[in-house]
């Protein structure tokens, strides 16, 4: 899910995850700017809860106006990126799934199903820009920044109880989201990583989601197969 923030609130936010840690930030300018991106609700004793995309966080508001607690502050940083992408439904049990992926959107496809309408999985842009594909210029290599692992937990998330899986990408190496995927399930979710049949580049931008979808049936191991990870 893209999500822009208003001028207003791009300053606090950006704050929260300065580092080191911002000294600077008032508790009006936080909640300003968490009722903003979430839902909101005043309990007892002045805590707010903020709710979006089914994670939830409840605030204790400083006695002064700024605020500097640490873990409050680490509270509200993991919040934002945890709730950055709506919690995605995991596979029927059985299922043969493909992933489209790039740096800019997932999609997660039945293949099972013709005229399959995925599930759509979007980074999270921090800066409101509306531009998910960043470049950050490193004075050693110049090696782009990886989107946040959140959205690749997310795609995995939608992949728990799938039986076969292949995943189209283009790119290769660090430039590659496929590649990036499947090292994340790799490290983190080897049962599904173990699922993953194929990894195969392709030009997806001149295949139309039909094809996509026949392509990938074409290439889903006969019973008793040996899984292949990489192809074209």
């Amino acid at each position: 899910m893209s999500i822009q923030i208003a001028a207003a609130h791009l300053a606090t936010y950006n704050m929260i995850f300065q580092h080191p840690i911002s000294r600077n930030l008032e508790w009006r300018d936080v909640k300003s700017m968490l009722r903003a991106l979430s839902d909101s609700v005043d309990e007892h004793a002045d805590n707010v809860k903020f709710t979006r995309n089914a994670q939830t966080l409840v605030v204790h508001p400083p006695r002064r106006k700024d605020f500097s607690d640490v873990g409050e502050l680490m509270n509200i940083r993991r919040f934002l990126e945890r709730s950055a992408t709506p919690a995605q439904q995991p596979a029927e049990e059985g299922s043969h799934l493909l992933v489209v992926i790039d740096h800019r959107l997932a999609r997660v496809y039945k293949t099972e199903l013709h005229g399959s309408i995925p599930q759509r999985i979007v980074p999270f842009d921090r800066n409101g820009t509306g531009r998910h594909l960043h470049y950050v210029e490193n004075d050693s290599n110049g090696q782009r920044k990886p989107e946040q692992r959140s959205f690749y937990e997310a795609v995995a998330r939608t992949l728990g109880n799938a039986e076969n899986i292949i995943i189209f990408g283009s790119g290769t190496g660090a430039s590659s989201a496929m590649d990036q995927l499947l090292a994340q399930l790799q490290e983190h979710h080897q049962g599904i990583a173990r699922r993953v049949v194929r990894t195969v580049v392709v030009d997806e931008q001149h295949l139309s989601e039909d094809q996509l979808l026949a392509k990938a049936r074409s290439l889903y191991p006969e019973p008793g197969s040996q899984p292949q990870t990489h192809g074209t």
